[in-house]
């Protein structure tokens, strides 16, 4: 399958927040709510919030095209990390975490996610980046197969609220 990965603008932040409400409840564990799940792509995967998304120097947003259409993005997030949990646990900088890294279910198995990797640790390391980092849920065995395939490692483990959920990730480095 052939892709285009580029920078997000903001004239993308309706169809990406469309990739992301579509994507983000297949990684939830089972136990997630659908009142929660849906709070949370409200309050962090609108539009509205990925137009500030787009708009942060820290930030930076990938979008995978196929035929026109957006088909999976990921958000980097330069600079250290705020939870102190997390902020222990890696030890590889400067790091930038892949806060977010979907793919719609229709190119699961494609080599999408792959292609948009590579393209992450590309950017990192032309940023001159030591690391990468994220957080994984410790249910998504799926994710946590992905992410050791593409040399990162479990170094520790941090909380991420949804709605009114507090569920558990193990967080996940890889060296540049």
């Amino acid at each position: 399958m052939t892709v285009e990965i580029d920078p997000a603008g903001i004239w993308d932040s309706e169809a990406i927040a469309d990739v992301a409400a579509a994507t983000f409840p297949l990684a939830c564990p089972p136990g997630a709510t659908q009142d929660d799940i849906a709070a949370f792509i409200d309050d962090v995967l609108s539009a509205e919030r990925f137009s500030e998304y787009l708009t942060d120097p820290n930030r930076t947003v990938l979008k995978v095209t196929h035929g026109g259409a957006i088909v999976g993005y990921a958000m980097l997030v330069d600079g250290e990390p705020a939870d102190a949990d997390v902020s222990r646990a890696v030890t590889l900088r400067p790091t930038t975490e892949i806060s977010k890294l979907y793919v719609l279910p229709g190119n699961h198995g494609t080599g999408v996610a792959s292609a948009l990797m590579d393209a992450i640790v590309e950017r990192a390391e032309a940023a001159g980046c030591a690391g990468l980092w994220l957080g994984v849920n410790q249910e998504n065995v799926r994710a946590q197969r992905f992410y050791a395939k593409h040399g990162f490692t479990k170094v520790g483990t941090k909380t991420f609220l949804v709605g009114t959920q507090l569920h558990h990730d193990f967080v996940m480095q890889r060296a540049l």
